[in-house]
């Protein structure tokens, strides 16, 4: 077995949602399109999620649950899924990143990690 045959790539694009944010009461409304890419041999089924999302007060949330928009995606060689879903925080700035939890069709368990990426409101950083 070579772990390299059991590969997810994971893309992220995150958006500011202004029309349901208010700064005013530290309400910052995020989405983020995930795409998801079996760059594997094998294929996999995502089974479930783990994220940590972390706001500029070093707060931390985990979130924990089964697939991912409702759905538990099963990705051939080469197939990608993309789904968009959102977080609300506190603060203008904050991060996220995780992993999700596969399984290939030949019964192996693995993770495919999810890298960080940053929530920003506009004019946070200059």
């Amino acid at each position: 077995m070579n772990i390299d045959d059991y590969k997810i790539t994971v893309e992220v694009t995150p958006n500011y949602i202004e029309n349901q944010s208010d700064p005013n009461m530290g309400h910052y409304v995020f989405s983020y399109t995930v795409t998801i890419i079996n760059d594997g041999k094998f294929p996999a089924r995502l089974l479930t999620r783990h994220w940590i999302i972390k706001n500029s007060d070093g707060e931390t949330q985990e979130v924990k649950g089964d697939g991912v928009v409702g759905e538990q995606p099963h990705l051939k060689p080469g197939e990608g899924f993309e789904y968009t879903s959102g977080t609300m925080m506190k603060t203008p700035v904050g991060s996220m990143f995780g992993s999700y939890q596969m399984i290939a069709d030949d019964g192996f368990h693995f993770e495919a990690d999810i890298p960080e990426f940053y929530l920003l409101a506009p004019g946070t950083l200059h």
